[in-house]
């Protein structure tokens, strides 16, 4: 039976594009980008379409730059370690191997924390497997991050943004003018700049919050005044997920004895999209279990149906076997957590995202200074 998920227009942009047209559009040969003297990336992480329209009042420069059609489609699943991957190499999960926030590893069968694996010594330096756009700018000039500077030296920072020149800066405030300075100091070039402060604070206590909305009022003047101080610059403004808020009471804890993990093997993935890598032969088994148990409030594919149906793009053979054997997608405002590790602090996180849903899904992107109008 084909999967029913949810559907985008087909004029709803997808991130995979993004880059590429923003080096065009410093050659002046932009499809939907106007020409700029130099381009601005801003990657708000964790600011979903739907969490900004909610907050407009409290981000009044970012919601005039809003509209029906200012949206994207951010990859599936929806976390950061894919969707950055995908906005920075231009090619789906299924081409670069980021198909999820922690997955197993083939080669030796451990679970792997896609942002931190490098570091944990349990990825090899070829895990992620598309050229980042960054390494050959399309003609341009220099190519830029603008970012914590805890991230300078991840694997994950140079598996996507290899070949561009790192600058961190600890406050966000300072850390949005500076990428305005690099932009008029270098014409020609493209700044990629990270702001992760509001997708922390939404984990911790939730994009509901005051301390979220507190964050975004800031967020929000910080980016007016850098369009204003580099107005022949092109700034794009995106996001690589939304957010869903998750009390205690809606999490669905699995233990020892319960029916949804008979043949499961390992857990892998996030509380809102599981990859659940199976016994041999048994993945229908558990599947079929897991839609009867799970199937009001969540989307369960196995991994053929999920490849089947397109949701990872072009999925390689060397990536497929990185995917689990059952997936599970929830679609209602719940959170799967495996309750038998030692470490339950996971527990203790609100803000989440992984998911299909259009909360998560669907993200901003909205044009400033020389890309507006």
């Amino acid at each position: 039976m084909p999967i029913t998920l949810p559907a985008h227009s087909p004029r709803t942009r997808s991130l995979t594009g993004v880059v590429p047209e923003m080096f065009r559009s410093l050659q002046g040969a932009g499809d939907w980008l106007r020409p700029a003297r130099s381009a601005i990336l801003v990657m708000l992480d964790g600011v979903g379409a739907a969490q900004l329209r909610a907050r407009a009042g409290h981000a009044r420069f970012l919601a005039s730059l809003a509209g029906p059609r200012e949206i994207a489609r951010t990859t599936f699943p929806s976390t950061t370690a894919s969707a950055l991957t995908t906005l920075l190499t231009g090619t789906d999960p299924g081409a670069h191997g980021m198909v999820g926030y922690r997955v197993r590893v083939p080669e030796t069968g451990r679970i792997a924390n896609l942002l931190h694996g490098w570091e944990d010594g349990d990825l090899p330096d070829d895990w992620q497997r598309a050229v980042p756009l960054t390494r050959s700018p399309s003609g341009t000039g220099s190519a830029y991050v603008v970012s914590k500077p805890d991230f300078a030296t991840t694997g994950f920072t140079r598996g996507t943004t290899d070949g561009a020149e790192f600058i961190g800066v600890s406050d966000v405030g300072e850390r949005i003018a500076r990428a305005g300075a690099v932009a008029a100091q270098h014409p020609g070039s493209f700044i990629y700049l990270y702001v992760p402060e509001l997708d922390g604070i939404g984990h911790r206590v939730g994009w509901e919050s005051a301390a979220w909305t507190d964050e975004l009022e800031r967020v929000d003047g910080a980016l007016r005044d850098l369009v204003r101080a580099a107005p022949q610059a092109g700034v794009l403004i995106t996001a690589d997920h939304g957010m869903v808020d998750v009390s205690a009471h809606r999490h669905v804890l699995l233990d020892d004895g319960d029916a949804r993990l008979e043949g499961v093997a390992q857990i892998a993935g996030e509380p809102r999209m599981l990859h659940l890598y199976t016994h041999p032969q048994s993945a229908d088994a558990v599947a079929g279990v897991w839609r009867a148990a799970e199937g009001e409030r969540a989307w369960v594919m196995t991994r053929g149906e999920a490849i089947a149906s397109g949701v990872f793009g072009t999925v390689d053979e060397s990536v497929a076997p990185r995917i689990g054997d059952v997936l599970i997608a929830a679609r209602a405002r719940v959170a799967y957590y495996d309750n038998r590790l030692a470490d339950t602090s996971a527990q203790r996180m609100v803000g989440q995202h992984g998911s299909l849903t259009l909360d998560e899904a669907v993200v901003p992107l909205l044009r400033a200074g020389a890309y507006a109008g």
